[in-house]
């Protein structure tokens, strides 16, 4: 048998488990090779300069720089998000790969979106500590 107090240590809050997720660095490497994966072909200018910045999020992250890549992260996702949710889609294409994949892709900006603004506004720099 277990002892209760040891289950309440491990059991994670929501709020945990999204910070912890904001503070990682693999989901903007995945939203950056999402959305290029959309946008490369055919090229499309404005949707090509987000996966650079999610990269460099994520390099940035393992530098170290976990609360402020976490803000980035958030809110480039949140914007990515806004401009793809501008897009209208009919109801047939949204069943094919094609609609699977940009559903995906912002499912994961909203779930970036608010695992790192939660890491960003819960977190600490290195320094603070």
């Amino acid at each position: 048998m277990t002892d209760n107090k040891t289950l309440e240590n491990t059991k994670q809050t929501l709020v945990q488990r999204f910070r912890a997720w904001g503070e990682n660095s693999f989901p903007p490497t995945l939203l950056a090779s999402l959305i290029f994966a959309q946008h490369a072909r055919p090229f499309q200018f404005f949707p090509m300069i987000f996966p650079p910045v999610l990269l460099l999020t994520s390099y940035a992250n393992l530098q170290g720089y976990k609360k402020d890549t976490a803000g980035i992260s958030a809110a480039w996702s949140g914007l990515y998000l806004l401009l793809a949710s501008r897009r209208r889609q009919p109801m047939m294409k949204k069943f094919g790969v094609r609609g699977v994949v940009r559903g995906g892709t912002m499912a994961l900006c909203l779930v970036n979106m608010v695992g790192g603004g939660l890491a960003y506004t819960l977190g600490k720099r290195e320094e603070e500590n």
